[in-house]
């Protein structure tokens, strides 16, 4: 970095220390300078609030609700027993979302993956098997505004929808995730939480990515991350569900 008049400084004194003194000075305010200048940023990014299903845009459609297929836990938990059968840990969760979805969002049609299931067993060679769609895709989320889903699961979601009805939305749960909760979710103090867990039980909080998306143009038009507190997988499950249809018990 070069600073302007420095030459012009330094050839006006003639003593090498008073030069290394003056040097040093002279870096010190650039420096603050641009210390001051530069945003402090927060070390724990406060996550953003769980937002609804926009259920009036979508009800009395059918809208397919894919099985989810991503699902992860930190080590420190030691869950590694109630997750460590996959495919019965996937059943499990799908059959919660479903039936959450179903109890507390009546007015939506929604196709539950056993029943994906069942319409892609019936046409076999032309229907994706849904567990194998790799809707774990989008779990991160792209640059693109508005955000596109890529072939060939735009695609295959288009033939899925239109097996199961011809509904124009398919819900994704794209990824649940368990992360030891190290304070309140809500941003509550230990102290504040209204029930208080037993000393010898770890609290994790499951962040589910739900995705709508239009299969007839493949874009994505509602994204969220549902969370809930639990001490064990399955309550924090349904508590995160349940996040996404608030003003119910």
């Amino acid at each position: 970095m070069k600073i302007r008049g420095a030459h012009t400084i330094l050839r006006a004194v003639t003593n090498s220390l008073q030069i290394k003194s003056l040097v040093r000075g002279v870096w010190c305010v650039v420096t603050s300078a641009v210390l001051t200048a530069c945003p402090h940023k927060s070390q724990t990014a406060t996550p953003e609030p769980t937002a609804p299903l926009p259920t009036a845009g979508i009800a009395g459609q059918p809208v397919a609700v894919l099985p989810l297929t991503l699902v992860a836990a930190e080590d420190s938990l030691h869950w590694e027993v109630p997750l460590g059968e996959r495919r019965a840990t996937l059943t499990r969760c799908d059959s919660i979302i479903g039936a959450l979805l179903k109890a507390r969002a009546p007015e939506v049609s929604w196709m539950v993956p056993e029943e994906l299931r069942r319409a892609a067993r019936r046409a076999p060679g032309i229907a994706p098997a849904p567990d194998q769609m790799g809707s774990a895709i989008l779990f991160h989320p792209t640059k693109q505004q508005p955000e596109m889903v890529p072939d060939p699961l735009r695609t295959e979601l288009r033939t899925l929808a239109a097996l199961v009805g011809g509904g124009r939305y398919a819900l994704v749960p794209a990824g649940l995730t368990f992360r030891r909760t190290g304070g309140a979710a809500d941003g509550r103090l230990e102290s504040q939480r209204p029930t208080a867990r037993p000393p010898d039980r770890l609290t994790a909080t499951a962040e589910l990515t739900m995705v709508l998306v239009d299969v007839r143009t493949g874009r994505v038009g509602f994204r969220t991350v549902a969370r809930g507190e639990g001490d064990d997988p399955w309550t924090a499950l349904t508590r995160a569900v349940k996040s996404l249809t608030p003003g119910l018990p």
